[in-house]
């Protein structure tokens, strides 16, 4: 039971079974007494609340047919019932609208409306993760926000999840975008890192962090952590804040499952909805490997059991392979959106050090990581090479490097690199500095005609990791003069 007040209790709510179809009913037979009974009543006692039930109690739902937008065929689900009757999988589905989703949904809307007005007369309570954006990472930030927003009386906050990621990238991540549309959570309710100005807040004293899953701030973020308050996280470390006080430091685990765990100790009966629980158990199967990965907890086990019915008829087996299949298939994606979905940058200040204006001119180099071949991305579009320069001018970068990782199809691993510089003469200080780490990075010349001399193709001619790539392009970024 939530402590805060009546108002947070489970609601037990007489529903119609209703469809958005005109051919399709499901309405429950009215002369069947279980459903003519009157509502349950709540009764004081003692500083709680006890749900008094009649005899004959009312079980009313609603469900809405949706129209199922993904192809599910080429993944290998386990079968379902409706697997046996059709060769394909059916193209309606009848979805139960959650209860627990709709409170969640009805505070994402308040809050916003709340930062939209400048929070008057209140402390931004703001919760946020890594700059990561994995699926653990957003659905931890949402689902603990919420819970704080419900379980502390804290009048005089303003307690909202920031998603630390660009609402741009929510396209290059469908894994995301399908788990988000699937839990029915109200995107357009959700407040994402370019949307608000946290620095404002903390200027003028009315900004609360709460860091989720890490000791420390990302980099970028670092101007704020005077303003840090909590930290809830699920690795091992010492805390970069000693001044925190609320620190919850759990055991190697997925931060959904400590999240969960509030959940189930506070309001079990929250869990019991559907989409709500799929939130928190895609985050923990993804962040355990589908529980198989040697950081996986007997915590993680026990609340992914517990949230079982949120993955749906395919079992968390089957729901995870979606999950896994939504996050690698990238055929319905824009190559600026292959390109954003794993990419990093590097800032470089160019000039002497001693030099005022240095200061203002300021090098970025970025690396987009790709699981498809090169060839495949140049023939995603017909204009994939000027979509490949137009990300590197969005993103402000001198050079882009876009490293493929991915299998023949006689199953052996290639590594390929394609180059886009600003100038031909960067280029040229770039080969030449890979010329010099041979022993690391052999690379082969791969030909594609059409590209230009700013923009090459290569094969490395060895297994090499991203990280030895990453280390030496920003050995590069630091000791380039071009």
């Amino acid at each position: 039971m939530f402590p805060k007040s009546s108002s947070a209790l489970p609601k037990v709510k007489t529903t119609k079974l209703v469809s958005p179809t005109d051919w399709i009913a499901l309405d429950p037979n009215p002369h069947d007494s279980i459903f003519n009974s009157g509502p349950p009543t709540l009764k004081e006692n003692a500083g709680h609340q006890t749900l008094l039930c009649s005899s004959r109690s009312t079980i009313e739902k609603k469900y809405i047919v949706n129209k199922t937008n993904s192809d599910l065929s080429s993944i290998q689900l386990p079968r379902s019932a409706a697997s046996f009757s059709h060769r394909t999988l059916p193209q309606l589905e009848v979805v139960e609208l959650c209860e627990s989703t709709n409170r969640l949904n009805l505070y994402l809307k308040a809050g916003k409306e709340e930062v939209n007005s400048g929070v008057p007369g209140r402390f931004l309570h703001a919760v946020m993760g890594q700059d990561v954006s994995d699926v653990g990472s957003v659905a931890s930030t949402i689902m603990y926000a919420f819970y704080l927003s419900e379980t502390r009386n804290m009048d005089q906050f303003c307690t909202v999840p920031i998603i630390n990621m660009k609402r741009a990238d929510l396209s290059s991540h469908a894994e995301l975008k399908w788990l988000l549309d699937s839990c029915q959570i109200d995107q357009e309710s959700l407040i994402f890192i370019d949307e608000i100005d946290l620095s404002y807040y903390d200027l003028f004293g009315s900004l609360k962090l709460v860091l989720l899953n890490g000791h420390k701030l990302p980099t970028k973020q670092e101007a704020l952590k005077g303003a840090v308050v909590e930290i809830l996280t699920c690795r091992k470390g010492e805390s970069a804040y000693s001044w925190v006080e609320n620190v919850t430091e759990a055991e190697d685990c997925s931060c959904c499952t400590v999240v969960a765990e509030m959940f189930s100790l506070a309001s079990p009966e929250i869990l019991t909805g559907k989409c709500f629980s799929r939130l928190l158990l895609a985050g923990i199967l993804l962040d355990s490997a589908n529980l198989t990965s040697s950081h996986c907890s007997s915590k993680d086990k026990y609340m992914a059991t517990l949230l079982l019915h949120g993955a749906g008829r395919f079992g968390w087996n089957g729901f995870y392979q979606i999950l896994k299949y939504k996050m690698y298939n990238v055929s319905d994606l824009k190559v600026i959106d292959i390109l954003r979905k794993d990419f990093k940058k590097w800032t470089r200040v160019a000039g002497k050090s001693d030099s005022v204006a240095s200061r203002f001119r300021v090098s970025h180099i970025g690396m987009s990581s790709i699981i498809i071949s090169v060839a495949q991305l140049l023939a995603h579009e017909v204009a994939a090479t000027q979509e490949i320069k137009y990300f590197q001018q969005l993103e402000k970068l001198r050079l882009l490097m876009i490293v493929s990782g991915y299998y023949d199809s006689e199953k052996n691993f290639k590594r390929e690199i394609l180059v886009t510089a600003e100038s031909a003469e960067l280029m040229k200080n770039l080969l030449s500095f890979f010329n010099s780490n041979k022993a690391d990075i052999p690379l082969k010349v791969l030909h594609k005609p059409g590209l230009k001399e700013d923009m090459r193709m290569f094969e490395i001619d060895k297994v090499v990791s991203r990280k030895t790539i990453e280390h030496l392009l920003e050995e590069f970024a630091g000791t380039s003069k071009g």
